[in-house]
């Protein structure tokens, strides 16, 4: 790899935090508060429409955008698709346009598979040519940042390269996974035997991988990549591999997914239930063509590794 300058905002976030740990290579960070770990230089700044990142950027070549409002289930605020633009949309292109004024070379923008849209069920795999279709508040406001990039790549000639990885999964992972992680260690019996959806994931190292790949290679110029393990798992399958590494009994009891989607009916949890036992799938040829590009672990180290740190934690917390 070529010498470059690198710059990552959202550093004290789950892939900021990754990027800085797995990145062999001295780079800048951006974000809320410097994580206690970090020694490079960090800028304190949020992501808005009216922040100056002027100094940020001094003698950087590429940015690594991994800074977002991050998507929130059941949000609670009145009008969250302007909460969402104020942040991701009007943040993301107040950042881009001081980049490309400070001579910015790349500008790498970690989006979201939500842009393709919320399940493939009954349909193929999503790829990057697909019509965006994002349905909540949270995918529109990272489509419109996309768009938004792209014009700026035209009228200032700064590189850039879009990113929509699917559920993202690792060490110090929160959210939805981090409540599979918790109901699995219980050891108690699971209703989701005969859930044989299919859904990408991508293990948070080789999503940084990739993202590392995408630094420096010409062909990575102004594309846009949807990212996975390339091993799509179904959700028995999932809390299968999770408790066999943590030891733990499997415990799926067979209950048929018809009785899931009636729920979701009753319950007006449709949606919800749809990410539990539908399909997400996205098609991770055109990394793996046009840049050479293979996830370098598999699906069962990223998911031991993530299991080894849900552990470590939860041991630290009853000491």
């Amino acid at each position: 790899m070529v010498a470059v300058n690198i710059i990552v905002t959202g550093l004290s976030g789950f892939l900021g935090s990754s990027i800085a740990k797995n990145y062999h290579g001295s780079i800048h960070g951006i974000g809320r508060y410097q994580p206690a770990d970090f020694e490079g230089v960090f800028f304190e700044k949020n992501l808005d429409g009216d922040a100056c990142y002027t100094e940020c950027f001094e003698r950087q070549s590429v940015i690594i955008h991994c800074a977002a409002r991050a998507h929130i289930m059941n949000e609670g605020v009145a009008d969250p698709l302007t909460e969402y633009r104020r942040v991701n949309v009007d943040g993301t292109l107040n950042l881009a346009r001081q980049a490309a004024d400070a001579g910015v070379r790349r500008f790498i923008y970690i989006s979201s598979i939500k842009v393709n849209g919320e399940s493939t069920s009954g349909k193929v795999p999503f790829t990057e040519d697909d019509m965006a279709k994002p349905l909540d508040p949270y995918g529109v406001s990272k489509f419109e940042a996309e768009e938004g990039l792209k014009l700026i790549a035209v009228e200032t000639g700064m590189e850039i390269v879009i990113i929509r990885p699917p559920l993202v999964y690792g060490a110090g992972v929160k959210a939805n996974f981090l409540n599979l992680l918790k109901l699995s260690s219980t050891g108690l019996p699971l209703p989701f035997g005969m859930v044989s959806n299919k859904r990408s994931m991508v293990y948070v190292e080789n999503l940084v991988d990739f993202i590392v790949k995408c630094i420096d290679h010409p062909a990575a110029k102004n594309q846009t990549f949807l990212i996975s393990d390339n091993y799509d798992l179904s959700l028995s399958d999932l809390i299968k591999l999770i408790r066999t590494s943590m030891n733990k009994p499997l415990r799926l009891i067979p209950i048929p997914v018809f009785l899931f989607r009636l729920a979701g009916l009753i319950l007006r949890k449709k949606d919800m239930v749809d990410r539990l036992v539908g399909d997400l799938q996205v098609d991770s040829n055109k990394a793996m063509t046009l840049l050479d590009w293979k996830p370098p672990y598999t699906v069962e180290q990223g998911i031991q590794a993530t299991v080894d740190s849900f552990l470590d934690d939860n041991k630290k917390d009853k000491e």
